[in-house]
């Protein structure tokens, strides 16, 4: 049996904007029914990046296929394969719950009886059945934002794109949306989601490290915690903070150190050394409540990868 063709597949993709390069030579594959993340701060390249594979921005190089397709020559194929949802919820706030459905309908040509089906199934998912007539600007952003991943799905694609979907929306409103994002994934369709949230991330089954435009990781979560954060990781809480952040940095065991909220992070090579990190700590004058071993988070390898990226520009 012939193997499918990945949903997505990228090669040395690149995007610049004058002197500015965006995406700095991209390259990775997505199989067919992966929940696959592009994880990176604000302005690393993400937006650009799905915006190419959306068939909505031209590469300046590189190459790339959608859904069996190539993004350079055969961008208008490619969007009605996929379902593509913004940061902004790509509705029309002057128009009703129900008309925002009817015209994406309209744009992917679904009519009679599917059309039927689908509204209802967006009405039901949304929880929007009695707000039709409703102005979707008038609706709170978790509703808005169902609203609009049913508009995205309206044709049933194979294929669908997120760009930061959960952005300004509350933590409960994004616990449920992922759970929608699982149920359509549970249907076959291949769901690549850019977002900034690390608690996200980890619901991916691989992820994308972007950062100032070049790919700086890629595997699933289990993997990159397993290769880019060897050694111990200790979470320190101590006060004042930046003296116990200075003498950590000075601190020849130590390998990298970061604040993480109210506590640091240190990442050692030497086991049994939480010990001594707390008397060099106490002998510098800082007043040290814990430090203690602790598993590494998807924070703590992007917080490292970051770094040793920064490093090497």
């Amino acid at each position: 049996m012939s193997t499918p063709e990945p949903a997505v597949v990228v090669q040395e993709l690149v995007k610049t904007f004058g002197d500015f390069t965006a995406v700095d030579r991209v390259s990775f594959t997505v199989p067919r029914g992966e929940i696959f993340g592009f994880l990176g701060p604000n302005g690393a390249g993400k937006s650009t990046t799905i915006r190419m594979l959306c068939g909505l921005l031209l590469p300046s190089g590189g190459s790339g296929r959608v859904a069996g397709f190539d993004i350079l020559r055969e961008s208008e194929r490619i969007k009605t394969h996929i379902g593509y949802m913004s940061q902004k919820f790509s509705l029309y706030e002057d128009l009703t719950v129900e008309e925002n459905i009817d015209f994406y309908a309209g744009i992917y040509g679904v009519d009679g009886a599917r059309f039927t089906a689908r509204k209802a199934w967006i009405l039901e998912m949304a929880n929007l059945t009695t707000r039709t007539r409703s102005l979707t600007g008038e609706l709170a952003a978790g509703w808005k934002q169902r609203l609009a991943l049913g508009c995205a799905l309206v044709h049933e694609p194979e294929i669908l794109f997120l760009d930061e979907p959960t952005a300004g929306v509350d933590p409960i409103s994004r616990r449920n949306f992922w759970e929608l994002i699982y149920n359509v994934a549970g249907q076959g369709v291949t769901v690549f989601v850019t977002t900034h949230y690390m608690d996200e991330a980890e619901h991916c089954d691989r992820l994308g490290l972007i950062y100032g435009g070049k790919l700086i990781a890629l595997g699933s979560p289990r993997a990159l915690k397993a290769q880019h954060m060897t050694g111990t990781l200790l979470e320190v809480v101590a006060h004042p903070l930046m003296a116990a952040l200075e003498s950590l940095a000075a601190d020849p065991a130590v390998h990298d150190v970061a604040i993480f909220g109210n506590a640091l992070h240190a990442v050692t090579h030497e086991a049994e050394i939480a010990a001594e990190i707390r008397a060099r700590l106490t002998a510098a004058g800082v007043n040290v409540t814990s430090v203690e071993a602790i598993h590494p988070s998807l924070e703590d390898v992007f917080v490292s990868l970051i770094e040793q990226a920064s490093g090497e520009r």
